[in-house]
């Protein structure tokens, strides 16, 4: 049972403590609840900022709902961030809300927020509970962007890209991410079109070239993105696409041409052949924890073009350090939720629980993000 009013379930991953990292900023005690606990207390001591200066206490769970639950219970707010979330996500949704939690996670898996919301959203509300997943630098950068844009009247479609930047090779992604990616092949991914998800040819990708850029950025799908699924029932939007693009081109082009593999020669396969070439691809592209993020390297931009019949707008989010800027978006919302300020409970997205303007700010003050919005 958690003695603190946060709990960050997957203390020892990268995510996780960096949400800790924040919480100490903001004096949150915490409760870190992990599988192995003398891991969990190495790894922090390692890399959670200001550790010696927290009130927080380590507590061991099996990935299980009820040991979850039986660790969960007494806090407030379950902050998980144990992934690949279309396979380990729903455990901690179910746990988070049996032990009267409001539960947070930085998922922009499609399958994940649709499962989310078709299984739990309901109950959530009905227990007066928040669940929200995608607190991330991906996608809440993107929504309030695009949250900038349906300022302007009659603005209902919505095209977005994140636009990301990290040092050469794959020193900048964690293993879950790189887990994240290539797991996404095995699910649909849906762009919203005219109040209708429809999924994505296999080969799909975009050249999104903008001004705040020199040279057009490949980009694909990413899975979909959080976004049509936040929008798909917003009486605002008719249509939402969403892409994402790292600034190596070579790079992104390895990962579609993977996906095209994948379709011709994999989808078919076992599950357990399957796994096993999951497995030797994230080792192979992550095999260590990164290192902390720098602002001279870590660079962002979100856009998101809005357009009416007539009316024309783009919103920009510029920002550093995505895995950093999502401790700080996890830690936002835990502030919201501990004071009992959330415009919604059951399923919803961090800018429409929390405000897109709070975040957007909880961003500004800490040197995280910048925004511009101009009417084309």
């Amino acid at each position: 049972m958690a003695k603190h009013p946060v709990v960050i379930y997957g203390a020892s991953g990268y995510t996780g403590m960096l949400i800790m990292d924040w919480l100490i900023d903001q004096n949150i005690p915490f409760t870190a609840v992990a599988r192995n606990a003398g891991r969990t207390k190495e790894m922090m001591a390692q890399r959670v900022v200001r550790l010696e200066s927290a009130n927080y206490e380590i507590i061991e769970a099996e990935h299980n709902v009820d040991a979850l639950t039986n660790a969960f219970r007494g806090a407030k707010v379950v902050c998980n961030t144990v992934g690949p979330f279309f396979n380990f996500g729903l455990v901690a949704v179910e746990a988070a809300l049996k032990a009267g939690c409001h539960y947070l996670d930085p998922a922009g898996e499609q399958h994940h927020l649709r499962n989310v919301r078709e299984q739990f959203g309901e109950l959530y509300r009905q227990a007066g509970l928040l669940v929200s997943p995608s607190n991330a630098y991906m996608y809440t950068f993107a929504e309030i962007a695009a949250e900038l844009a349906l300022e302007t009247p009659g603005i209902d479609v919505l095209e977005t890209a994140t636009l990301t930047r990290s040092p050469r090779g794959n020193a900048g992604i964690t293993v879950g991410s790189a887990a994240t990616i290539f797991e996404g092949y095995r699910q649909e991914a849906c762009y919203l079109w005219d109040k209708k998800l429809e999924r994505h040819s296999a080969d799909a990708s975009f050249t999104v070239a903008t001004p705040d850029l020199m040279q057009p950025v490949f980009c694909l799908p990413w899975g979909g993105t959080s976004l049509p699924v936040y929008f798909e029932h917003d009486a605002r939007v008719r249509s939402c696409v969403s892409c994402v693009g790292f600034y190596d081109t070579n790079a992104m082009r390895t990962v579609h041409a993977f996906g095209q593999k994948w379709e011709a020669e994999y989808k078919d396969l076992p599950s357990a052949q399957q796994d096993a070439i999951v497995k030797q691809l994230v080792d192979s592209t992550s095999p260590t924890m990164p290192p902390r993020e720098r602002t001279t390297m870590q660079r962002t931009v979100d856009v998101a073009i809005g357009r009416g019949q007539l009316a024309s707008v783009r919103a920009t989010m510029y920002g550093v350090t995505p895995y950093i800027s999502t401790g700080a978006v996890q830690t936002a919302g835990v502030i919201k939720l501990l004071d009992g300020e959330t415009a919604k409970v059951g399923f919803a997205s961090g800018s429409k629980a929390f405000g897109h303007r709070y975040l957007l700010g909880f961003l500004e003050q800490r040197g995280l993000a910048r925004a511009t919005v101009s009417q084309l």
